[in-house]
């Protein structure tokens, strides 16, 4: 290898003998690379990587310092990326996975517990509310999650993750301790709100834990497990409200939503902060002590190494999932995610109506809403093994396809067997692929923007599912036939089941390099 002038980026294929013999493995930071020439000593640093069918390139960062060698001919070469990949113990995934599983479930709970005492709510005759007031109570909450998913999710990659979804279960904590003691409405509806940027903030920054800290071959398993927290949070609200809504009243039931408080300080003991996060403030050696603790002390750089290392600003943050080059796939991910949480809430909200109109009875109706909330639940499972082995892309599309068919099908006079397995297969095709989308979308991005982007995509979705009751409500007032809303929401995972399907191939995204020096050899 020549000498290359100073901040050149030369190329270099992985079967170079030359280069390839001199190649420690494994190398890790902070393992050091010689490399040196008759006249010149290089500094050489690995700007970044990308996969080819048949080899690996590297691209390399070639700095020429104009010195003798020292007596044992070679100079030390601080290596920014490490080839192997970085892998954590299983013992701390299991330790991320537990505590985004309870932060999960919490919101859950959160969010289940308004409709589990909005009747008792309805009934309280010193607020005497009305029926428009009881759902303006309850969208105060979504409202605030809307905002909270990418405030939250940006701030996150600059304040830390750990720490953010931290303060996110304690607010919406101590929001419900004090909706519980509200004096009146309008005090009630501003602490759900201010508890809704919490709820927003949580499910952005748990994904990107989850996916950090997973396996590359397990990452959508592990966040369908991890996701599945939240029907259990609702479920454990019904189960509350069921046993002591007679005793301890509406307040009570919302005030056992604060106990996490409790549990703050033994889930900042377990959570270790997210590597990515501190490579990307610069803080190396912290991250390499991280590294070394809770894995196989492979760094997950993505930029120079040292003390004023590329540290992740609003900017590289908002150019990683707005810069041209990703444009399409941000488009599609958020176009995906709108669809999916249309036909979601949608479903979910109108689905006993809908079945009541095709001819059976309210408890038949209820009957398969809980089919399609336990297949959804048990959906991504499955669909998370499935997207780690085949790839997320093809299994999301084709789920999406699916539970459109299933959908439509539901129109005709089937068997009421053949209808729960239909409403089944809905329910993975719309509910679990969404979730495997959400948790595809966090590792689509790069490691620095995993939360913003999520919560960002999370924001617009929730369009999606404002509109979804409100467009099933439009069709079933419109006069048309029950029909129609199957063929409605159809068309919705259609819909998403196309922009997944546009997406890029995340095989062929082009590795960008940052070409940042290190100042001190």
């Amino acid at each position: 290898m020549t000498a290359s002038p100073c901040g050149a980026a030369t190329k270099i294929e992985e079967s170079h003998p030359p280069l390839r013999s001199r190649l420690p493995a494994p190398l890790a930071p902070p393992q050091l690379f010689y490399f040196h020439s008759h006249m010149f000593t290089h500094k050489l640093s690995l700007a970044g990587a990308r996969s080819a069918p048949r080899s690996r390139a590297y691209y390399i960062q070639a700095v020429t310092q104009h010195t003798d060698p020292p007596p044992e001919r070679r100079q030390a070469v601080t290596v920014a990326h490490s080839i192997q990949p970085w892998h954590p113990h299983f013992r701390t995934t299991c330790t991320v996975l537990l505590v985004c599983f309870l932060a999960i479930l919490f919101e859950g709970y959160d969010v289940g517990v308004m409709g589990a005492v909005l009747p008792a709510l309805a009934e309280d005759r010193n607020w005497n509310l009305s029926p428009f007031q009881l759902g303006a109570l309850s969208s105060y909450a979504l409202v605030g999650m809307f905002f909270g998913a990418f405030l939250i999710g940006t701030l996150s990659e600059m304040m830390g993750r750990r720490r953010m979804l931290l303060l996110c279960v304690s607010v919406f904590s101590l929001t419900m301790l004090g909706a519980s003691w509200a004096p009146t409405p309008v005090l009630f509806g501003i602490l759900r709100f201010i508890g809704g940027l919490g709820l927003g903030g949580v499910i952005p920054v748990a994904a990107a834990l989850t996916i950090e800290y997973s396996p590359p071959h397990r990452r959508s398993f592990n966040y369908g497990l991890m996701y599945s927290g939240y029907s259990v949070g609702i479920l454990c609200a019904a189960l509350v409200a069921m046993w002591f809504l007679p005793s301890l009243g509406w307040r009570g039931v919302i005030g056992l939503g604060a106990v996490p408080i409790v549990l703050i300080p033994l889930m900042a003991w377990m959570l270790p902060e997210s590597q990515e996060y501190l490579v990307g403030q610069g803080r190396i050696s912290e991250a390499q002590a991280l590294a070394n603790r809770t894995g196989n002390g492979r760094l997950q750089t993505r930029g120079g190494l040292g003390k004023n290392a590329n540290r992740a600003t609003w900017r590289d943050v908002m150019s990683s999932i707005f810069a041209r080059r990703q444009l399409r796939a941000t488009a599609c991910f958020w176009m995906a995610l709108f669809f999916g949480l249309l036909l979601v809430y949608g479903l979910n909200t109108w689905l006993p109506t809908i079945m009541r109109k095709n001819g059976y009875d309210l408890g038949s109706s209820l009957s398969f809403l809980v089919v399609f909330s336990l297949a959804s639940a048990l959906g991504g499972l499955f669909l998370g093994g499935a997207a780690d082995k085949m790839g997320a892309r093809g299994t999301v599309t084709s789920f999406y396809l699916i539970g459109s068919a299933a959908i439509g099908a539901l129109m005709f006079r089937n068997s009421v067997a053949i209808n729960y397995l239909l409403m089944a297969l809905a329910g993975v095709g719309s509910v679990s692929a969404s979730l495997i989308l959400t948790g595809y979308l966090a590792g689509y991005y790069p490691a620095h923007a995993r939360a913003a982007a999520t919560g960002w995509a999370l924001s617009f979705a929730r369009c999606g599912a404002m509109c979804g009751p409100l467009l099933g409500g439009y069709v079933a007032g419109s006069g048309l036939s029950f029909e129609w809303n199957f063929i409605t929401f159809s068309i919705a995972g259609l819909a998403a089941a196309l922009a997944v399907g546009l997406l890029p191939s995340a095989g062929r995204r082009v590795a960008v390099a940052h070409n940042h020096q290190e100042t001190n050899a």
